[in-house]
């Protein structure tokens, strides 16, 4: 568990840099068509990589902005600073910063933090997951069409937004309600709290998702590929789901497969 003290430490930094500066970019970038990066992303980043190497300076680190710092350590840190950049560009409060340990390609504990809410979604691979130090769960909801669901789209792939153009379309007529909130790291834990019943995305990197993933999974929810697959943070799919409505889903993205 210190792993996760440490990362929370980190996380609550960058945190602080999130908030200081919301409203304030000055300078933007795009990395791709519409995909931003500002200087809080980087300075969230670096201060993020200091703090680790601090306490684990053997270890090696993956991260949005800066890549790979590798050298053949069996413990990997994933580091999203400021997922949803787009968002807080616009001061739009729907950010977090996404931190996840990979030990010998496991991914053991991670952590998402919104700094806006104040809310730390944590989880140890086998200890469950918690909000703020309270445990969480997923929701119960069986039926599709009385659930609330997440998605979020890549731009930089034309035909990755047409796919889930498809898939928005068909999941619109299917369930209660559909979102797209431009935070994957925060879209999972909401499935984890129950806040969402279910998420699916394409296009994804393992930073986005292997804190996310492991959180939904220690609150007893599911995550798959699309077609049920064993999920990997390092395939660009993810299905998410309280594990009740998983097949339902499934079913709805295997529609219209081209």
């Amino acid at each position: 568990m210190e792993y996760l003290k440490i990362a929370e430490k980190a996380a609550r930094e960058a945190g602080k840099i999130h908030l200081q500066n919301l409203g304030k970019v000055k300078e933007i970038e795009f990395k791709a068509k519409n995909s931003l990066v500002t200087e809080v992303d980087k300075l969230s980043e670096e201060l993020i990589i200091s703090i680790i190497k601090d306490s684990f300076p053997a270890h090696d680190i993956f991260a949005e902005e800066s890549g790979k710092h590798i050298t053949d350590s069996d413990y990997l840190w994933l580091v999203d600073p400021l997922d949803g950049t787009t968002n807080y560009a616009h001061a739009y409060p729907f950010f977090s910063v996404s931190i996840a340990l990979e030990v010998k390609g496991i991914v053991e504990a991670g952590l998402v933090y919104d700094p806006v809410k104040d809310e730390m979604f944590t989880a140890h691979r086998g200890k469950g997951a918690y909000l703020n130090g309270a445990s969480i769960s997923v929701s119960p909801t069986e039926c599709i069409d009385e659930c609330h669901l997440c998605t979020g789209f890549v731009h930089e792939n034309d035909q990755i937004v047409e796919e889930n153009l498809r898939h928005f379309s068909n999941f619109i007529r299917t369930a209660q309600a559909v979102r797209r909130d431009g935070s994957a790291a925060l879209d999972l834990c909401y499935v984890a709290c129950g806040r969402f019943d279910g998420f699916w995305e394409l296009g994804l990197n393992p930073w986005d998702t292997a804190a996310g993933a492991l959180i939904v999974q220690e609150a007893g929810g599911s995550v798959s590929l699309f077609s049920g697959a064993e999920y990997s943070i390092y395939v660009k799919e993810i299905l998410a789901t309280n594990n009740k409505i998983q097949d339902q889903m499934k079913d709805v993205l295997s529609k219209d497969k081209k």
